[in-house]
């Protein structure tokens, strides 16, 4: 079966328009959590630049997102997206009537017909919640509305400490999950505000939603990024990096040959300390690459073999990201690499801050002109 659905998801995927909310970073060709992550601290940072001007960032959870999916509002949905009859008919039927039991050793529960919400476990159910989403766009201007399948962000982009258009914002996205049936959990949504203000006017008032106080956070796990700063994503990275080595260790005490322990390392730990780092790289601190590239010296002193250096994946990853962000036109970062008049070279995006100059877009287009 889910090799039935690896097919429907492929067919789908390719009849999508590309007029397809561009901050719905799940299931599209070229995004991923580093391209959600890179334009919510741009956007930000942009911003920020800004006299008298901070961001609120609100991070939604949703409570049984993908059991509470309504069939017939999804068909309807995908039909506006322009997905044939046919197709829309059978995800239709795929959803309903769904019978399901509770089995515990020789015990099996009477049957439950199911009519809402999509399978656990399918393939094609993170996709079609990411459609069933797709209508849950920004209202206003001075808003961003981040999404990762059910992973939402709202940043609210705040000048003169007007926060009008942020409430009215947060209120459309409760209404809007009234109407589609999909429930908010307040207890567990976080909110983040960052202000670089050496002295803010007024002390930030809170956020409610549907009369419940939204807590917030000084730092907040962030599609697998654990803080803004990079200090802790990149420690934590560390720390779990270095606990493997002991493995490595093993490895050799057995006379694993080269090969193994060097696949062992890549898959294992390499992985770990690049970790979207096309992001973090350039703005983590130098203590912080330090550490990362020590973790990589003592991989190399275990197995005896030359290992790629943490500056050299940077810069090969980020030039790759680049070039993949320039040939796709529909991606929400292309208008950001602009030729200059020559045509050899990349416009430089504007910054007056040293957090912005590092963050990914400036750095990528620094390297792409300074390779040509």
């Amino acid at each position: 079966m889910k090799c039935l659905e690896r097919l429907v998801k492929g067919h789908i995927c390719s009849s999508l328009p590309d007029t397809l909310d561009p901050l719905q970073f799940a299931y599209r060709t070229n995004r991923a959590t580093e391209d959600a992550i890179a334009l919510a601290t741009h956007t930000t940072l942009t911003h920020l630049e800004k006299g008298n001007t901070y961001a609120r960032m609100l991070f939604i959870d949703y409570s049984l997102a993908f059991n509470t999916i309504i069939p017939s509002k999804l068909a309807t949905k995908l039909v506006d997206l322009g997905l044939g009859t046919p197709i829309c008919r059978w995800i239709l039927n795929f959803l309903t009537n769904r019978p399901q039991v509770v089995r515990v050793g020789k015990h099996t529960s009477s049957s439950l017909i199911l009519n809402t919400g999509t399978p656990q476990g399918c393939v094609l159910s993170p996709l079609l919640y990411s459609l069933f989403t797709h209508d849950c766009v920004a209202k206003h201007e001075s808003n961003i509305i981040i999404k990762f399948v059910d992973d939402t962000t709202i940043i609210g982009l705040i000048t003169d400490n007007d926060e009008t258009a942020y409430r009215e914002e947060v209120m459309a996205l409760y209404e809007w999950c009234l109407e589609n049936n999909l429930t908010l959990n307040i207890s567990k949504t976080r909110e983040m505000i960052v202000d670089y203000r050496k002295r803010p006017v007024r002390e930030h008032q809170p956020i409610h939603i549907n009369d419940v106080k939204v807590e917030r956070v000084s730092s907040f796990k962030f599609l697998g990024v654990e803080d803004f700063s990079w200090t802790l994503h990149t420690d934590t990275a560390i720390r779990k990096a270095r606990q493997r080595l002991y493995f490595l260790r093993r490895l050799r005490k057995f006379s694993m040959n080269a090969n193994i322990t060097s696949n062992f390392y890549r898959c294992a730990i390499e992985s770990l300390l690049t970790s979207c780092i096309t992001v973090l790289y350039g703005s983590c601190s130098a203590s912080s690459r330090k550490s990362l590239q020590r973790v990589v010296k003592a991989a190399e002193h275990i197995t005896g073999t030359r290992l790629p250096a943490i500056q050299d994946i940077y810069l090969q990853r980020c030039l790759r990201k680049a070039h993949s962000i320039i040939k796709d036109h529909s991606h929400p970062a292309h208008q950001l690499f602009s030729l200059l008049p020559s045509g050899r070279r990349y416009r430089s995006l504007s910054a007056r801050t040293t957090r912005l100059k590092n963050s990914f877009y400036h750095q990528a287009i620094r390297h792409l002109n300074h390779n040509t």
